[in-house]
């Protein structure tokens, strides 16, 4: 589920419009997301009015998902709402003009154009940090690329991974164990180190084929991308079920996880007057 989802469920469980932070309060209750940022309050604030309709700014979606209710409650829509360029621009000047008509509106809204310009930075910032991390990964050789997914594992929360000798991988590259309640799942994984292309289904069938009776479950990683195929392909009844883990997902897993990344935290205050 994503903060955006999680925001929804929330808002249309409560059925009355709430406030940013009455909704992250009852994200927390029911555990829908799992926040990593310092200040996830006004992460879920900055969603909400990234969504919302009225509201727009630099880096505001274009799609909408919410609408206000006075000056800090809001409530979802009933359908997203998608909202073409020219009319976002139009509510950004019209919503300018608004608050530039007295001192104070001109000082707050100095204040919001720079923190949003700050939250586009940094959406800019992430995005080349993960192309950068991916060409890094994709420079890797295949064993060194192995080992880094054994690495990944361990740090997601698996135990006694191994990686296969080459001479004797039978199509596997390593394997290990996942608790998951009170017992173990057996895992075997493939790694594809590929510069260009995609995985396609004859390479999920194959792993398949080698981990099917031995493990109840596969977890295929590449530095590039799977076809439709061999997607359609990762869950088949009366086998094992083989998870996908392309390149740009396994940034992801890394910025999660804090695995071989570093974070520089930036506080930024936000008006809770």
């Amino acid at each position: 589920m994503t903060i955006v989802e999680a925001i929804k469920a929330v808002m249309r469980e409560a059925g009355v419009p709430l406030s940013a932070r009455e909704a992250y309060s009852r994200i927390l209750e029911k555990s829908l997301y799992t926040f990593q940022a310092k200040d996830p309050q006004h992460v879920v604030l900055m969603q909400i009015r990234r969504h919302c309709v009225g509201i727009d700014f630099p880096s505001a979606s274009l799609v909408k998902h919410f609408q206000t209710h006075g000056e800090n409650k809001f409530s979802p829509l009933k359908e997203p709402m998608k909202i073409a360029r020219s009319e976002a621009e139009v509510v950004r000047q019209e919503a300018a003009g608004e608050r530039g008509n007295t001192k104070e509106g001109k000082d707050r809204s100095k204040l919001s154009v720079v923190e949003e310009d700050l939250w586009a930075l940094h959406e800019k910032y992430l995005s080349q940090f993960k192309t950068r991390m991916l060409g890094e990964l994709k420079r890797m050789t295949p064993v060194a690329f192995e080992s880094f997914a054994r690495e990944l594992l361990d740090a997601y929360g698996f135990q006694n991974t191994k990686v296969t000798s080459i001479s004797r991988d039978g199509g596997i590259d390593g394997y290990g164990k996942l608790k998951v309640g009170l017992a173990h799942l057996n895992v075997a994984f493939q790694c594809k180190k590929w510069v260009r292309g995609n995985i396609h289904r004859p390479e999920i069938d194959r792993f398949r084929g080698a981990s099917q009776g031995a493990y109840e479950q596969g977890i295929f990683f590449t530095t590039g991308m799977f076809s439709e195929g061999a997607i359609s392909a990762s869950i088949k009844q009366g086998a094992i079920p083989i998870v996908l883990i392309d390149g740009p997902s396994i940034v992801e897993l890394m910025i999660t996880k804090k695995f071989r990344v570093e974070s520089t935290l930036m506080e930024i205050p936000a008006f809770a007057l």
